[in-house]
């Protein structure tokens, strides 16, 4: 197996440890699933990869008697065609796409989504995945993007972790060089204040290693 498929086979690790997913099932999609009987809360995951956050995410609606169904989208077709040899479980959709392929679709999202891929855009990619989840949200829905905030500490953190596990579980993968890429190049709030649309907002989340983007649909 090479570098690529180890790290794709590790990412569900490393998000389970940093990315805090049971905040974003708690935040996002539990509220809308809750006490609406026969309907179905609808995710878009942008930039999936190996499609480890749709899997945590089907695996909590399961567990708390919500009915889930998650796009999963990436353009690079090694995401997509490694994600497709990992067991699917019910709800999952995995698509070689990019959301201008859902907007020509007409499809709509109760929850528009990504994790660690904000990060990776120039200015004029990070407009085009403003305006194409705000046009892909549903009436009442909403657009959350997480990532990761520029941060000594973090940076350092995560080096000093990496140093410790790599070489046991996770030697021979990109997750140590191109974890500390990507925090070298994540943004701060205050940077990322001045590229948002109207009505988008930026925090920290939760940690300060961590932001969270976020756009809110009015109902119509």
């Amino acid at each position: 197996m090479d570098a690529l498929h180890l790290t794709y086979g590790h990412f569900a690790t490393v998000n389970a440890a940093v990315s805090d997913i049971d905040g974003i099932f708690a935040d996002e999609i539990a509220a809308r699933g809750r006490g609406a009987a026969g309907r179905v809360v609808r995710v878009l995951d942008i930039g999936t990869g190996g499609a480890d956050l749709p899997r945590a995410l089907l695996d909590r609606a399961a567990r708390a008697g919500i009915a889930l169904e998650v796009v999963a989208i990436d353009p690079d077709p090694r995401a997509i065609g490694w994600a497709r040899t990992q067991a699917l479980p019910p709800g999952l959709d995995l698509r070689e796409a990019t959301t201008a392929d859902l907007l020509a679709a007409g499809e709509r999202f109760d929850v528009v989504l990504s994790n660690h891929v904000v990060h990776h855009l120039d200015a004029r990619e990070l407009g085009m995945l403003f305006a194409d989840s705000e046009a892909l949200l549903a009436p009442g829905g909403v657009a959350v993007h997480h990532d990761l905030a520029r941060s000594r500490l973090g940076y350092v953190g995560y080096d000093l972790g990496m140093r410790v596990l790599y070489p046991t579980l996770f030697r021979g993968s990109f997750l140590h060089v191109d974890g500390l890429i990507s925090i070298r190049r994540s943004h701060t709030p205050r940077e990322l204040r001045h590229a948002l649309p109207p009505g988008w907002s930026v925090r920290h989340y939760r940690v300060p290693w961590r932001l969270l983007i976020r756009h809110e649909r009015p109902h119509e």
